[in-house]
């Protein structure tokens, strides 16, 4: 039951730390944006904010952050950042280096989650040893990974002294990824959906607007109640003060458990992003 939840709950990490069950993303957003955009989700209540250095807008998300920060009157401790590390062909240096070079651009002076971007086609050894040395350093709060499969995890004991405490994946009703969550809850690992719309795709199923109307509710707004409903945190975008509002609006209502199980149905495996088996990084 996800009831009692609101925008200000906290999902606790392996770790001891807290994550926001819901925030906004800023994925293919531009600088004026991405700035814009988080200035109003924080105003909004929003506490989650997520970003990262192959998105090109830290700057302008940083930006955001101070100006929603100034305007709710509220502390940076209040807010959870989390950012990622384009891990492609970085040694443990060069992922340090990373990594200042993100908090340099969001002004801030650590990021509450730190993610290994992609598996990639190479070893991330080097890659996580850095993140576990900038979590030891107090740069980082948590680490975690995005796009990992069950077998990426298995790697990664060879030479973790700690595990993800998150891992973030692509995660619609067209592509829930059953064998990687079981994976993920079975050993302690938080899940987080990015598209969780699909892009807007998932919007125009029958299926889903039927609901939308059964509930009174915007598409939208069903979507991200099953996010909750079956456990994974969520980060959606959106440009428009008007959306970010309306997205955040899911922590009032309860889809039936019939309703979870027909939005589930719909799994077809069907990406909108890269596949973490071929993906390469190099772009």
């Amino acid at each position: 039951m996800t009831t009692h939840l609101s925008l200000e709950s906290r999902l606790r990490l392996s770790d001891g730390n807290a994550i926001p069950y819901f925030g906004l993303g800023v994925f293919q957003m531009s600088d004026a944006e991405a700035e814009s955009a988080v200035a109003e989700a924080v105003r909004a209540g929003y506490r989650l904010i997520d970003t990262a250095a192959i998105y090109g807008n830290e700057a302008a998300t940083g930006r955001g952050i101070a100006r929603g920060l100034a305007d709710a009157g509220i502390g940076r401790e209040e807010l959870f950042v989390t950012t990622k590390l384009w891990n492609y062909r970085l040694n443990f240096d060069a992922s340090i280096d990373a990594c200042r070079r993100s908090l340099d651009k969001l002004g801030l002076d650590y990021v509450d989650l730190y993610l290994i971007h992609w598996p990639g086609l190479a070893s991330f050894e080097a890659n996580w040893k850095a993140l576990e040395a900038l979590q030891d350093q107090g740069l980082v709060k948590s680490i975690g990974v995005c796009n990992f499969l069950p077998h990426h995890f298995e790697a990664l004991k060879r030479f973790a002294s700690r595990m993800p405490v998150l891992n973030q994946i692509e995660r619609h009703p067209k592509l829930t990824q059953d064998e990687t969550a079981a994976y993920c809850r079975e050993h302690g690992i938080a899940l987080q959906a990015w598209s969780p719309l699909m892009q807007g795709a998932i919007l125009k199923e029958p299926l889903v607007f039927e609901l939308a109307k059964k509930y009174g509710r915007t598409p939208a707004q069903i979507v991200l109640r099953w996010d909750l409903q079956t456990d994974f945190i969520a980060v959606a975008k959106s440009k428009t003060p008007e959306r970010i509002r309306s997205n955040a609006r899911i922590f009032d209502f309860e889809l039936s458990r019939d309703d979870v199980a027909a939005l589930s149905a719909m799994n077809a495996g069907l990406r909108c992003g890269p596949n973490p088996e071929t993906f390469d990084m190099n772009i």
